[in-house]
């Protein structure tokens, strides 16, 4: 039962422990769990900007609604608001444009600032000497570098480990 369904089979096999193997190794893992948290934050950041900035910048302005701003394109066009703007014909939505760059705005500075802060981490680590030594981990250490010598036993340089007596 050596046929060709067999080593379809075996193929099939392979490759799907190809897959798993590939599919398990960290950074795979790791770049799913980052997606999946950027989206959470890109809804945090679109609540943010949506729920607290723009109302605000609205207030401030006299309750503008930069959600709601839009250029007709058609004559058609008579509503007062985007969704019905839109039913009736071409707008050009510059004010839901406004909001989206907003978004990108923060989610580029918040992620500029992590970036930074893990770099500014990185560098402290690398920068940072290495541990000085005791005297009595210096004197172990000299110790074992004799000890590996071949000269230190009395070995000359034709003598190896096989030739000694």
């Amino acid at each position: 039962m050596n046929g060709p369904a067999s080593q379809v089979e075996e193929k099939g096999l392979r490759m799907l422990n190809e897959f798993r193997a590939f599919a398990m190794k960290g950074n795979v893992v790791d770049l799913a769990v980052g997606i999946i948290i950027g989206a959470a934050f890109g809804a945090i950041v679109t609540s943010l900007v949506g729920d607290i900035i723009m109302p605000t910048i609205g207030a401030v302005t006299g309750g503008l609604d930069f959600s709601n701003y839009f250029t007709p394109l058609s004559k058609s066009v008579t509503a007062n608001n985007l969704a019905d703007a839109k039913k009736q014909g071409a707008v050009l939505a510059w004010g839901n444009f406004l909001t989206l760059m907003l978004n990108f705005i923060i989610i580029a500075f918040v992620m500029f600032v992590a970036i930074r802060f893990m770099n500014r981490l990185k560098r402290k680590n690398e920068a940072a000497p290495p541990p000085k030594l005791t005297r009595q981990e210096e004197l172990l250490t000299e110790i074992r570098d004799l000890l590996k010598s071949p000269d230190a036993r009395g070995l000359g340089p034709s003598d190896t480990a096989a030739g000694l007596k």
